[in-house]
């Protein structure tokens, strides 16, 4: 048996996360549960958890923060949260399980699992935040992308690309340079490649990089303007997302 303590702001983030391990995970006892990091950290050195499922996004303190406040992690990691985050993905590159809300009932089992193996060995290997840190710095790296044009195939780093429009089957990325490449790639392809790079798609046609946005202006779904000028319309069901992201990226 697995005694879990789920840290989580939001009551129903809490609630759907009991209801899905009482249905699909009975090995697992939700032991305690907290609402905020100092409250976490309380139950945390209180009942001595086998595993902690943490939100990421808290205010005050968020669970990056938490974790600081132990020298020694004797507990499993689950991250949770609700923004597909170029940080978070780089959990995944480091063995450092993450749940992306709604969470998905496969990749919870599978993250149980997991947890259940550990607390077999006899030398369990614990989060270290070294392992945390080094992924985040991992993720942010500047990377070059290869890109096949209608000449041949260029390499961009990935740090001078501005934003991205779809056209067609093709795209077209612009760079801080000024110049502008056509790619023959669609905005999809480039969009797998890069989310985990401070990437974001704010519209069906439009990818653009999360350090370039020079300020956001409130709309139905609103608008961004690019460093190179540029204005780009942002899609209603992608606004709270965005503006979450940047707040993020501001930190």
């Amino acid at each position: 048996m697995l005694n879990a303590i789920i840290v989580d702001d939001e009551s129903s983030g809490v609630e759907s996360l009991q209801i899905l391990l009482k249905k699909y995970c009975s090995s697992v006892n939700v032991a305690g549960i907290a609402n905020s990091a100092d409250e976490a950290e309380i139950k945390i050195r209180e009942l001595s958890p086998d595993l902690v499922f943490l939100d990421i996004d808290m205010p005050f303190a968020n669970g990056f923060d938490l974790l600081n406040r132990f020298k020694v992690i004797r507990f499993e990691v689950v991250f949770t949260t609700a923004y597909d985050h170029y940080a978070v993905r780089a959990f995944k590159h480091s063995a450092i399980d993450y749940l992306l809300k709604p969470i998905d009932i496969d990749e919870l089992t599978t993250a149980i699992a997991k947890c259940e193996k550990k607390k077999k060995d006899v030398n369990p290997e614990f989060l270290h935040m070294e392992t945390l840190m080094t992924a985040l710095n991992q993720a942010k790296a500047v990377k070059k992308l290869s890109i096949n044009t209608v000449e041949g195939i260029m390499f961009v780093d990935t740090d001078q690309i501005i934003r991205l429009s779809a056209d067609s089957n093709y795209t077209n990325i612009f760079l801080k340079n000024g110049k502008k490449i056509f790619a023959s790639k669609t905005l999809k392809e480039f969009e797998e490649i890069l989310t985990s790079l401070n990437f974001f798609r704010v519209h069906n046609t439009h990818l653009i990089n999360l350090a370039f946005v020079q300020a956001y202006t409130k709309g139905d779904g609103g608008y961004v303007t690019m460093i190179d000028s540029a204005v780009v319309e942002v899609s209603r069901s992608k606004k709270g997302e965005l503006l979450s992201l940047l707040t993020l990226n501001k930190g």
